[in-house]
């Protein structure tokens, strides 16, 4: 019960309460359960191979929730065009989902860093009143950065 894995969650259920990060929390809760009931051997690397996929298609059935429901329809789809800030969002959406996709690939090449980007996402949230929105985009803005550095060398 008090080995580096079970006192780096610990440590880690702190900091995600004192920033009041639910997420956090709650994957960490999870972890610890698993790992207290056995669970761990079998499921953790299951879990770590599959569990970005199954996370980016939450998000997707999330985002996907409005066209399901009928607030965004083909009316809204041909007024994105007409606006500025449209063409603008439009990009970044692009640009984002580029992003994630280098950050999944960072996250599979080199999966100690998720720590520093999680201890990052911590630092942003309680100490900037941040928001927590995934490792994946920071992994894809850490991915863009090493291979520049990369090409610089």
């Amino acid at each position: 019960m008090f080995s580096q894995s079970y006192l780096f969650l610990y440590l880690l259920v702190v900091i995600a309460f004192i920033a009041k990060n639910n997420s956090l929390l709650i994957a960490i809760v999870f972890l610890l359960c698993m790992k207290i009931i056995g669970l761990d051997a079998k499921a953790f690397s299951y879990i770590q191979s599959k569990g970005i996929n199954w996370g980016v298609t939450i998000i997707t059935i999330a985002v996907l929730v409005p066209i399901a429901t009928g607030d965004i329809g083909f009316k809204d789809l041909s007024s994105t065009f007409k606006s500025p800030f449209a063409w603008i969002a439009l990009i970044s959406g692009v640009l984002v989902a580029l992003l994630a996709k280098g950050g999944i690939t960072l996250l599979a090449e080199d999966p100690q860093i998720t720590t520093a980007l999680v201890l990052g996402t911590i630092f942003a949230v309680s100490v900037f009143n941040g928001v927590a929105v995934g490792p994946l985009i920071g992994a894809g803005i850490a991915y863009i950065a090493i291979k520049a550095m990369e090409w610089i060398k």
